[in-house]
């Protein structure tokens, strides 16, 4: 997998990084310079479904209608409604996401995040079909870690293999394309589901 980017419609869509790396400042720099948007969330917000669907709701002003659960969270992000309403490429920064490490349903966001990010960058529908009326854009989501190293987030995420959000069609963490950078500057891509790296440095399809 080439290196993660926020300013393409490409994967990897779920980024675990270190919170100072600056990869993040220059992308995030690229990106508004190029018209887009970057949306944080404080990650101990987050640490229960009930706070991170109203962080998510609050800090991305969600319509009125959010459900407040996995399946609206999907919905919502890639059918955007928030500033730019889908005509602006999106990232969203996620800073001291530590604990989440240990939160139970870590693996179902992070599949939910990579499901959210499909869609909007394909603007595919439930059967996999373009949507006619809707323009893809870019939408990513990087997790910042003060802390804890970033592959241990990853394999976290990955213990729950199984994934998905309930009822709906989607991507499995196995499908996830996720990455973990260790190196500030040089970034390693892993294996899907293990967080770890091949020895070539390449991911497995």
């Amino acid at each position: 997998m080439s290196a993660p980017t926020l300013t393409e419609r490409r994967p990897p869509w779920v980024v675990f990084t270190a919170g100072d790396d600056s990869w993040v400042a220059a992308e995030t720099a690229a990106l508004q310079e190029q018209g887009g948007l970057v949306f944080r969330l404080d990650g101990r917000e987050l640490l229960d479904p009930a706070s991170l669907f109203r962080a998510f709701a609050r800090e991305l002003s969600f319509p009125g209608y959010f459900g407040h659960n996995w399946d609206a969270l999907v919905d919502c992000l890639h059918d955007w409604h928030g500033p730019g309403h889908g005509e602006r490429d999106v990232a969203v920064l996620v800073d001291d996401a530590d604990g989440l490490a240990g939160a139970e349903f870590l693996g179902l966001l992070v599949s939910v995040l990579c499901q959210a990010a499909w869609k909007a960058n394909l603007q595919l529908d439930a059967d996999g079909v373009p949507h006619e009326d809707r323009k893809p854009f870019a939408l990513h989501f990087v997790l910042l870690l003060d802390h804890t190293p970033p592959a241990v987030l990853a394999e976290a995420a990955a213990s729950d293999r199984s994934a998905l959000v309930p009822g709906s069609t989607g991507i499995s963490l196995d499908q996830c394309e996720t990455i973990t950078i260790r190196d500030h500057d040089l970034p390693q891509s892993h294996d899907k589901g293990t967080g770890r790296p091949r020895e070539d440095g390449t991911t497995p399809k």
